[in-house]
């Protein structure tokens, strides 16, 4: 199913195309078709083991796919490059695990500033005064010498969002950002998140932070074996759910 609701071809900053990938003879994703377009924020939900976060995984290659194709900005990203093609296609991506996958050696300010002096040449003075200012607008600015194992999961997250941000991409993409953390520090990470998107950020999210999806998201795709079943504003999804998968999924959510 196409996700119907993108707008037209020259605003798309995301396009997949009959994206297919498989492990062996098991089918993750079954001919993707969708598209997100400059500045929309999409939130992709469904049961365990749909193929959400394969999914997100694809659209900066730490995915491979089978066949079809994903364009990043006109860009085919899984067309045959070099290393180097490769780091600066995915320094425009940036991109949050649900692990942190923070440098434990280093401290915060110095995570965030890693990448744009080994990528970008920043200078390490310019490149450790804009680390302080996202530690800033996440929110951690005291923290900037602390090492991970001093943070909580909460404000290694805003870390790792932060350190995605020192980058400048156009697009971050999160894929479940919230579930490896204690219920009370959710609402820290959301709250970051919440604002990227108010600031115009384009977004994918891979989450089962529902709340956030219906308060954030321009549009929801629920995802079931493989494929998009369902493609809708938030309104549409919470109050009717067209796919009976799609009505289960929000039966058993609110039980």
């Amino acid at each position: 199913m196409t996700a119907s609701l993108s707008t037209s071809g020259k605003d798309q900053t995301i396009r997949l195309a009959d994206v297919r990938k498989s492990y062996g003879d098991y089918d993750v994703l079954k001919g993707i078709d969708a598209a997100v377009s400059r500045g929309e924020v999409v939130v992709i939900c469904g049961p365990s083991g749909s193929g959400k976060s394969t999914l997100i995984r694809t659209v900066n290659r730490l995915e491979e796919i089978n066949s079809g194709s994903i364009f990043f900005e006109g860009q085919d990203i899984h067309a045959p490059m070099s290393g180097r093609e490769l780091n600066q296609l995915r320094s425009r991506i940036g991109f949050v695990f649900q692990s942190f996958n923070l440098f434990p050696h280093l401290s915060a300010v110095d995570n965030i500033a890693m990448s744009p002096i080994r990528v970008k040449g920043v200078a390490p003075r310019e490149a450790h005064e804009k680390a302080l200012k996202l530690l800033d607008r996440v929110g951690l600015r005291e923290k900037a010498d602390s090492y991970p194992a001093q943070l909580s999961g909460g404000q290694q997250q805003r870390v790792a969002i932060a350190r995605a941000l020192a980058m400048e991409p156009p697009v971050m993409l999160f894929d479940e950002p919230t579930s490896a953390l204690d219920p009370e520090m959710v609402g820290e990470v959301l709250n970051v998140m919440k604002s990227l998107a108010a600031e115009g950020m384009t977004m994918m999210c891979v989450t089962h932070e529902m709340g956030f999806a219906r308060d954030v998201a321009d549009r929801i795709w629920f995802i079931d074996s493989g494929q998009i079943i369902e493609a809708a504003t938030p309104d549409e999804f919470f109050k009717s759910p067209k796919h009976p998968r799609a009505q289960r999924f929000l039966a058993d959510l609110r039980h």
